[in-house]
């Protein structure tokens, strides 16, 4: 058993592709999940392959435990719902935020203000309102984990996704104000690589203005074995987490760190 074991996180973007990986990694850790997606029917899916047995049953004796509420995290109700359930569950640690929206393709200036808003909800939005949730709660309990998903395109200019990388950078710049504020939660972003994802699929097949550089960039990651299998991100983070978090407080861990 981990430390994580019998405890309960919040988990964002998990109904699908790197975020179902994760929900499947740690529930083999016996850690309770509360899910969160837009998609209710996807999200039904990841809980009943967690628990076997439907959506809000509880595993065998011993086992992982699933709910889920669907909705964008960037809505105050949706976010304060997820802690809501999750402190009902019980042994409430923490959260993993891990949604995103990439919209590849077009030029910055050829979004429209319905996209760009969408990528940092997405990000930035949705990890306020997950902090504001949550926060007061670990604080009183003098003890939480915050797992922010980044990306190395925080640091990087590519023509494409450069709404998401503004938005990465942004939301990882805010982790380390988070971390600087409540010492009491372990606060830090994980970047997972570029792992095999629809998202990742999307910009290897984007279409618009800025989309050719991005296809060809994308395609290179694949022809070179840059792209990862999202299990392997998965288990690195679950591995972070189980073995002393807290050396991340405030910076930035790679899937390699866990590997």
């Amino acid at each position: 058993m981990s430390e994580i074991s019998g405890k309960t996180f919040i988990l964002t973007g998990a109904s699908g592709g790197l975020g179902r990986a994760l929900a499947l990694a740690l529930a083999t850790e016996k850690v309770g999940l509360v899910l969160n997606a837009r998609s209710p029917e996807a999200l039904e899916k990841v809980a009943e392959e967690i628990t076997g047995k439907g959506a809000r049953a509880d595993f065998l004796a011993g086992g992982a435990r699933a709910d889920f509420l669907a909705g964008s995290a960037a809505v105050g109700d949706v976010s304060n719902g997820l802690v809501k359930k999750a402190i009902n569950m019980g042994a409430f640690l923490g959260f993993i935020q891990a949604a995103g929206v990439l919209h590849p393709g077009p030029a910055v200036y050829d979004l429209s203000g319905a996209e760009f808003s969408e990528i940092f909800e997405a990000s930035v939005t949705a990890s306020f309102h997950m902090a504001k949730a949550a926060f007061p709660h670990l604080i009183e309990a003098g003890e939480g984990i915050a797992v922010f998903f980044g990306s190395g395109a925080a640091e990087r200019v590519v023509p494409g996704i450069g709404t998401y990388c503004a938005a990465k950078a942004a939301e990882e710049h805010l982790v380390r104000h988070l971390a600087a504020e409540a010492p009491e939660v372990t606060t830090f972003v994980f970047r997972p690589g570029i792992a095999d994802t629809p998202m990742v699929r999307s910009a290897m097949h984007a279409q618009g203005s800025a989309s050719k550089g991005l296809r060809e960039q994308f395609g290179a990651y694949e022809k070179n074995g840059e792209i990862l299998d999202p299990e392997i991100a998965a288990r690195a983070l679950v591995s972070i987490l189980k073995n002393n978090p807290r050396r991340f407080h405030g910076k930035t861990a790679t899937w390699r760190d866990g590997v």
